[in-house]
């Protein structure tokens, strides 16, 4: 009898680029994964991640059936047991706590299906105002947000550079070899920016370490935490020496003058003891900034993650605006859904935001809302600290926060005091393991899909959708549908899910099968491409981008211009320059000292292999000696007797860990880079990541609430001060 073999066109959510992926499914079973040619973007790339990706699916460490927590380990239960009880359980912290006492916590591989957050969304904003929602994104891409949310009223308006298009791309914390690009949806993006250079361009990579990415391109160094004294001195240059436009900024933004003022003391000698970067090379930027038609500064993580994220991204866009890049084709533009009353949407999502920002408050440390959530820096405070709304239900999907949150510690010793915790994943790790129910959870492939969060971020505006490639591998269950039988069970809780059963009652009355796709394909709809619901002849839905397209579509080759106002959302469509945090912040550069104590600095570092915490269990990717080591100078290497592949003891003032180094050449004196996800402990079922081990870098950062960057809420991972010492 012949195996029944098909090839299925699909592609990759790890991240960001969405490669095209062809899935060979064999009697049912996922067998591989190859790139997809016949994609238009990624046209046959894929990185090794995507490739052993079907090892994840087929893992045999892999949580297929809900597990329920014991005193001697976990047993395995039916669904029906599992739903009950936690719901049983919730009902009761909601009858005697309120609302104000669940929290949830998202991580990252969640944003790349629709479904995924929608619900967990509608779950615990729908539980009541007084729930506590954490997101990934305050380790990540907060302080991005809360700039744009500054700048343009909105945080949704992120802009992003026109890759094809410029001439001049200077990245700043970020190593898009390795990463494969982070607010910016562009596959193959290496091969991108090296034809900005075959085109007669320049690719800067401002980094203190020589990446993958600065390996290829031209390398500045820059000393940790310092990249707003350096925007700032760009700044200066370009107001002393009268290289600004300001009629042309005049009549996109207000406040220039008090920006000009607040640049002034940043000359590009007072920045050099700050950055060292040499006042001769802080000029020819901001000339070549302003001189080069199509011109963009890029940042990424590196820029958010530190003392003063907030600040430095929304220097990042200030120094694009001044030099008169911003909205400009070759330039930092932005990307769009394409909305019907795009503005009119900027302006009301925007008010709702900013009014949520001024009014909420975190229990612990005050700290304001950010595009709904609060900072997961400080979720174990909020589970230890009694009083009102301390929290003592907790769901955890898709993330591993004792390994990603600082003070991963204090993060374990708190799951084990809440009254119930509930973990949605595939395996069975540092965080799950803590948690009453481990509640199985379908792969990427075992899904349809729209990547909507990433629609806006995307360098060429294109749509793709997908089918599920295989069925669920054993009882495992979508997100979507484990949180709609928890808002049946617990209808009687809250009114928003009373009116969604009673909605989806209707719908069916009228033949119609409710579900979250049925929301993915309305959007897709009515965005940029989409048939407006039968008024455009030809136009996409989620079944014609599948059935038709099932490679993707191409919608325009280059980025719509000149729509600032379109993407701004304050009434008038002018950018605001003028914020007294922004004031208070860049004050602020001026005072504290590097700790004696701790002369080293730390950094965080992508691997090629890893991504974060979640794939030290696939073969393929630890092949080898594959274990995680830090990166250290020659020069302090020699200074501390420290020899190559040797282990060291690594300390700051929150804590310490040990793990082995490599001595190199391309990193700055005084800067230790530290690769984050690593510090599988055995507690958990993934075999091969327990025997990997390595150290949980977040041990060395912070969750008291004086080190959580204030105006985000995000916590400070990058910078950090740090003693080596050899063991």
């Amino acid at each position: 009898m012949t195996d029944k073999i098909e090839h299925k066109t699909t592609f990759c959510r790890i991240c960001e680029p969405l490669c095209g992926m062809i899935a060979t499914v064999e009697d049912g079973k996922l067998v591989a994964l190859r790139p997809d040619k016949e994609h238009p973007l990624s046209s046959g790339f894929a990185c090794q991640k995507g490739i052993a990706f079907t090892e994840v699916v087929n893992d045999p460490d892999r949580v297929t059936t809900p597990l329920r927590r014991t005193v001697t380990g976990f047993e395995q239960v039916t669904w029906e047991e599992a739903m009950a009880d936690i719901a049983t359980r919730l009902s009761s912290v909601l009858r005697d706590h309120g609302s104000g006492a669940v929290g949830w916590y998202f991580g990252n591989p969640g944003a790349f299906s629709h479904a995924h957050v929608f619900s967990a969304l509608g779950f615990i904003k729908g539980l009541g105002r007084r729930t506590h929602f954490f997101t990934a994104s305050s380790q990540d891409t907060n302080s991005r947000l809360m700039a744009s949310q500054l700048l343009y009223g909105t945080p949704i308006s992120v802009p992003i550079p026109d890759l094809y298009r410029t001439d001049l791309l200077v990245v700043m914390g970020a190593n898009p070899v390795v990463s494969h690009g982070s607010f910016l949806t562009a596959p193959r993006i290496k091969d991108s920016m090296h034809d900005i250079v075959r085109r007669g361009g320049r690719v800067v990579v401002i980094d203190p370490r020589r990446s993958e990415t600065a390996a290829q391109f031209e390398w500045r160094g820059i000393v940790p935490d310092t990249d707003a004294h350096l925007l700032l001195s760009l700044l200066q240059v370009m107001f002393s020496e009268g290289l600004v436009d300001a009629g042309q900024i005049d009549a996109q933004a207000d406040g220039l003058e008090w920006l000009r003022g607040l640049a002034a003391p940043f000359t590009p000698e007072a920045a050099q003891a700050h950055t060292g970067i040499e006042p001769d090379v802080v000029r020819g930027l901001a000339r070549d900034l302003v001189a080069t038609p199509r011109a963009a500064i890029y940042g990424r993580l590196g820029t958010c993650a530190g003392r003063y994220g907030t600040l430095t991204s929304y220097l990042i866009d200030v120094v694009n605006l001044v030099a008169g890049n911003l909205d400009k084709p070759g330039g930092s533009v932005f990307g769009s859904l394409g909305l019907p009353g795009q503005r009119w949407v900027n302006m009301a999502m925007g008010a709702l935001l900013r009014r949520n920002y001024r009014r909420k408050r975190s229990r612990i440390g005050g700290f304001r809302s950010v595009i709904g959530s609060e900072p997961a820096a400080l979720l174990a405070k909020e589970i230890l600290t009694p009083g009102e709304r301390q929290i003592r239900a907790l769901f955890v999907s898709a993330g591993n926060p004792v390994l990603s949150v600082p003070n991963g510690g204090e993060l374990e010793d708190a799951l084990e005091s809440v009254e119930l915790s509930v973990a949605l994943d595939f395996y069975l790790t540092e965080t799950t393991s803590h948690c009453d129910y481990v509640l199985p959870v379908t792969t990427m492939y075992e899904r349809d899909d729209f990547p909507l969060t990433f629609q806006a971020f995307q360098a060429t505006p294109f749509r793709q959708a997908t089918e599920a490639v295989v069925a669920p591998v054993g009882q495992a269950r979508q997100e979507a549908e484990i949180v709609g039988d928890l808002m049946r069970r617990l209808s009687s809780h809250s009114p928003v899910f009373r009116t969604v059963a009673a909605t989806a009652t209707l719908l069916k009355r009228f033949g119609v099968e409710p579900s979250l796709r049925l929301l993915a394909d309305g959007i897709i709809r009515v965005i940029d491409g989409g048939n407006r619901f039968g008024l455009r002849r030809g136009g996409l839905t989620f079944g014609r981008l599948t059935r038709s397209h099932p490679h993707g579509k191409v919608l325009a080759s280059e980025l719509r211009t000149g729509v600032l106002k379109q993407a701004v959302g304050y009434p008038r469509g002018r950018i605001q320059l003028v914020h007294h945090d922004i004031a208070e912040q860049i004050a602020m550069l001026f005072g504290g000292a590097h700790p004696e104590a701790f002369p080293l600095r730390m950094i965080g570092m992508r691997e090629p292999r890893s991504e974060n915490s979640w794939m030290h269990n696939s073969p393929l990717l630890m092949r080898g000696d594959r274990r995680q080591h830090g990166l250290i100078s020659v020069d302090d290497a020699a200074d501390l007797n420290i020899g190559d592949g040797e282990e060291v003891q690594v300390s700051s003032p929150y804590g310490q860990i040990t793990l082995p180094v490599t001595v190199t050449k391309d990193i700055m004196p005084g800067v230790i880079a530290l690769p984050h996800g690593w510090g599988h402990k055995g507690t958990g079922g993934w075999r091969l990541a327990n025997q990997a081990g390595g150290a949980n870098v977040n041990q060395l950062t912070s969750s008291d609430p004086v080190d959580v960057e204030s105006l985000s809420g995000m916590a400070w991972l990058t910078g950090v001060p740090v003693r080596v010492d050899a063991l």
